[in-house]
């Protein structure tokens, strides 16, 4: 895509009272008239484009066209200079069908139980995967991971000095990652934040959390994960009462022996499957999001509060015990069946730790460990970058919950913390791109998930609405889904089953009809990683050095630009639940 003309435009549609802009890629820098018709063909509104200069995302000349003075309900196209965009809707709740297919894939990812067609339709039934049955290796009884069985290309054993052990762990359940059958408990971590981030959004707001609702769907799929995480953590002692080795701290991942290929449904994986090291950074994930879960389900379901409330504080302590556990780079190892999530920088998940169980606790001691913390407010560190936040870089979350989750903080310091949300919105907003994404890369160059960091920092922007009430932060807010659904210079809606052209090829094992078209697609509601600079697999490597926009291809190949993740969908889900309050 990219051509001159083009007119990219959210293809879902805008909301009324919202903001409503395009942007058309040109030759020229000279402002372009536009006209705006509706579904009979009818001329309802004109205007002129205002010239951006070159987008080095893009490699050319682009204008915005701006049409939110009109407010008009229906179907409705743009043409500039003979060139007509794809068709999209003006109205009110245009995106709760999405809200709720974006969460119901977290349903379709589960593991080790039957997906039933009732969840989305016969085409995505399928058997329950890794529980012991042929021709799985199951993931009932799941043994670490030999010595010797990591060691890279260079010889080096990347778990040196961990031996695995004799000892067995219950991998059951969880969610799939991604594209593939491993299951990560860091990944899982912000994946279950973000969600109970919704839940808890959802009863500030005071709306409906009862059963069907958007917060029950979201509080069930956040218990089936966070289970999963329970199990992968090393108890305190064995069944004799003697202390377990690295009692208390959680496995960093549990997957396969090696790759299975396009496609491999989950029941038909024949791999043997193995839990790795423990990790600081799995620990303080289980900690943070466990306490999160806590208060969350503190006056509904008391008992299971507190239980996993003492798994919360004894994961702590655990990490602070071994606070530099890292997990390796395991990508260094040809074939080995599973990314690595290896973090060194770890001292904004104990930010991150610290800040939900001092929020659901109230606890001196960890009010003081995350003012103690460089991420904190005048602190040595930068809680807020040009990423926004993910699965390693968590400190924006961090300060997002510290400003809107009640709590006793003193009201001088809670201050504080909302003016560095709200300041880091107005940064954002400031550097709002041509495209409306809330997006400003280093060099111009795109990030792996790049799709899912437009979102994030989009939610830091309506984190700041919600904190001021200022209805411009809503309004960036709001427009910050556009890029997503074809406001880019691919022309694509990068979300599965939504607009004129989606993705349809992400990159699956299951959902893999490109390569199989007895299965399905990616469900509706899916959300590709979207345009990365460095897409170094083979269907994609040609793109390298491409401006930042173009370096997409949907390709189920394509696992650097095209895949699927439960991150990037919780980031989706969360967006958009807040667009759905405010629509």
């Amino acid at each position: 895509m990219s051509a001159p003309g083009m007119i990219a435009v959210n293809q879902v549609g805008y909301l009324l009272g919202a903001p409503k802009r395009a942007t058309v890629i040109t030759e020229t820098n000279q402002p372009v008239t536009w006209e705006l018709f509706n579904d009979d063909g009818d001329l309802v509104a004109t205007g002129v484009g205002e010239p951006r200069g070159v987008d080095p995302t893009v490699g050319a000349q682009v204008q915005v066209i701006d049409f939110g003075d009109f407010n008009g309900e229906g179907i409705f196209s743009l043409r500039v200079n003979g060139v007509t965009s794809d068709p999209f809707e003006i109205g009110s709740n245009l995106y709760d069908g999405m809200l709720f297919d974006a969460i119901n894939l977290f349903s379709l990812m589960r593991s080790g139980i039957d997906i039933g067609p009732e969840i989305a339709g016969p085409e995505y039934a399928r058997a329950a995967g890794h529980l012991d049955v042929a021709p799985n290796q199951g993931d009932g009884a799941v043994r670490p991971l030999p010595k010797g069985r990591a060691v890279n290309r260079d010889g080096v054993d990347l778990y040196e000095g961990w031996g695995g052990g004799a000892y067995v762990v219950d991998g059951r359940g969880g969610w799939y990652d991604a594209g593939d059958m491993g299951k990560y408990v860091v990944n899982g971590g912000i994946s279950v934040a973000q969600l109970l981030g919704i839940v808890e959004r959802e009863i500030r707001n005071g709306n409906d959390t009862g059963p069907g609702s958007v917060a029950a769907m979201a509080l069930d799929e956040a218990k089936w994960e966070l289970d999963w995480m329970l199990r992968m953590q090393l108890p305190v002692t064995d069944g004799a009462g003697a202390p377990v080795a690295w009692g208390g701290l959680v496995h960093h991942k549990l997957h396969d022996e090696a790759w299975t290929g396009i496609p491999t449904l989950p029941a038909a994986d024949p791999q043997m499957r193995y839990v790795h090291r423990p990790s600081t950074a799995a620990t303080l994930n289980l900690a943070a999001v466990v306490a999160q879960m806590a208060r969350v389900t503190a006056k509904t379901d008391p008992a299971y509060s507190a239980k996993v409330l003492k798994a919360a504080e004894v994961a702590y302590a655990a990490a602070q015990h071994w606070p530099i556990l890292f997990a390796p780079d395991t990508n260094t190892i040809d074939g080995f069946g599973a990314g690595p999530y290896d973090d060194v920088e770890i001292d904004d998940e104990f930010y991150w730790a610290a800040a939900e169980l001092f929020l659901t606790t109230g606890e001196e001691r960890y009010l003081t460990d995350l003012r103690n913390n460089p991420y904190h407010v005048d602190g040595a560190k930068n809680a807020f970058t040009e990423v926004g936040f993910d699965w390693r870089d968590v400190s924006a979350w961090v300060r997002m919950q510290l400003a809107l989750v009640p709590s006793d903080l003193p009201p001088a310091e809670h201050d504080a913390i909302v003016e560095s949300v709200v300041s880091a919105a107005d940064k954002l907003i400031a550097n709002s791109q041509p495209f409306g994404q809330l997006y400003t890369a280093t060099d111009n160059k795109y990030a792996w998930g790049s799709n899912a960091m437009v979102a994030n920092n989009a939610a830091i922007v309506a984190a700041a609405d919600e904190l001021t009430g200022d209805t411009k932060y809503g309004a960036a807010a709001i427009a910050g889904i556009d890029y997503l659904l074809g406001r880019n210079a691919m022309g694509l809606s990068y979300v599965t089953g939504y607009g004129a052209r989606d993705v349809k090829n992400q990159h699956s094992r299951w959902f893999a009809h490109a390569k199989d078209p007895s299965l399905p697609h990616p469900p509706p509601g899916t959300l590709s990683g979207g345009p990365n600079s460095n897409p170094f697999d083979e269907v994609s490597k040609h793109l390298m050095g491409k401006p930042a926009q173009l370096c997409f291809i949907d390709d189920i190949e394509s696992y650097t630009t095209n895949e699927m993740t439960i991150n990037w969908n919780a980031a989706l889900a969360y967006l958009l639940a807040y667009i759905s309050n405010e629509g």
